[in-house]
C-alpha cells in the first residue's frame, strides 16, 4: 500500500522542473530571456535596440524628405518650363526651398546674374558658360549631400548589427557552458536556457539590420535618380542660356538676364 501511495505521487506531482523545462526562475518568453541574461548580453541588446530606434526614425524622416523633394521637383518643373523669363521661373519657385532642381536652378541664377552685371553693355564677358557650369556643379553637389546625410548610418548599422547580436550570442553560449562547468551537469536543462537567452541578441541584430539594409537600397536609388534629374536639369539649363546668347551676340534680355539679382 505504501509502495502504491508513493507511486502515484511520483507520476502526479508537478516537479519545478516539469513546470520550467528551461530552468527554475527562467520564463520561456522572450521578455524573462532578457531578464535573465548576462550583463553584457543585456548590454549588447541596449546597443542593438538604440542602432534600431536611431534607423527607424531616420528612415522615416528621409522617407518625408524625399517625398517632399519628389513633389517640389514636379511643381518646380512645371514652373520653370511654362514661366516666361528665367526671373519669372525664380520669382515663382522662391518657396520650393526642398525641390533640388529649384536650388540648384537658383543657384545658377544668381551666379548668371553676377556675371551678366560685370558687363560692359556692349557683349558678354568671357567665361560666362564656364562660371555657369561650375555654379551649378557646385550647388548640385550641395544638393546631393544634403539629400544623402544619415543615409550613411543605415549602411553602418546594416553591416554592424548583426555581428554586434553575434558578439552577444557567443558571449552567452560562453555563460551557459561556463555554467556546465560549475553544475557538472551536461544536459539540455542546464544548456538550454543559457543558449536562448544568447540568441536572443542575434534576433535582435537581425531585427536591427534588415530595416536598414531594405530601405539604404531603397533611399539609393531614390538618390540616383534624383541626381539624374539634377544632371539633366542643369544640361538644359546650360543649353537655353547658351543657345540665347548665340542667337543675340550681345547682352542678355530678360529672357536670360536676371533682373532681381544685383552685382
Amino acid at each position: 500500500m505504501t509502495n502504491y501511495i508513493l507511486g502515484f505521487f511520483a507520476d502526479h506531482t508537478l516537479l519545478p522542473g516539469a513546470l520550467n523545462p528551461l530552468g527554475v526562475g527562467r520564463g520561456t518568453d522572450v521578455w524573462d530571456m532578457v531578464l535573465a541574461a548576462g550583463l553584457v548580453v543585456q548590454l549588447v541588446l541596449v546597443i542593438l535596440v538604440l542602432f534600431s530606434v536611431i534607423s527607424w526614425a531616420l528612415i522615416l524622416a528621409k522617407l518625408q524628405a524625399l517625398r517632399q523633394a519628389r513633389r517640389q521637383n514636379d511643381e518646380f518643373d512645371q514652373i520653370f518650363w511654362h514661366a516666361g523669363s528665367l526671373s519669372a521661373a525664380f520669382t515663382q519657385s522662391k518657396h520650393l526651398e526642398s525641390s533640388p532642381l529649384a536650388t540648384v536652378f537658383r543657384m545658377g541664377y544668381a551666379e548668371l546674374g553676377k556675371v551678366l552685371n560685370l558687363g560692359d553693355g556692349e557683349g558678354m564677358p568671357p567665361g560666362v558658360m564656364q562660371n555657369l557650369r561650375r555654379a551649378l556643379g557646385r550647388a548640385q553637389a550641395a544638393e546631393n549631400t544634403r539629400l544623402g546625410r544619415a543615409v550613411t548610418f543605415l549602411a553602418t548599422t546594416a553591416n554592424t548589427a548583426p555581428f554586434i547580436g553575434l558578439f552577444g550570442t557567443v558571449w552567452g553560449i560562453m555563460d551557459a557552458f561556463r555554467a556546465i562547468g560549475a553544475t557538472g551537469a551536461a544536459n539540455l536543462a542546464t544548456v538550454a536556457p543559457g543558449i536562448a537567452e544568447a540568441l536572443v541578441a542575434t534576433a535582435t541584430g537581425l531585427f536591427a539590420a534588415i530595416p536598414a539594409v531594405v530601405f539604404f537600397n531603397h533611399f539609393n536609388r531614390k538618390l540616383v535618380v534624383l541626381e539624374a534629374e539634377m544632371d539633366s536639369f542643369s544640361q538644359d539649363f546650360l543649353n537655353l542660356v547658351e543657345r540665347d546668347l548665340m542667337r543675340r551676340h550681345g547682352p542678355a534680355v530678360e529672357a536670360v538676364r536676371p533682373a532681381e539679382v544685383s552685382s
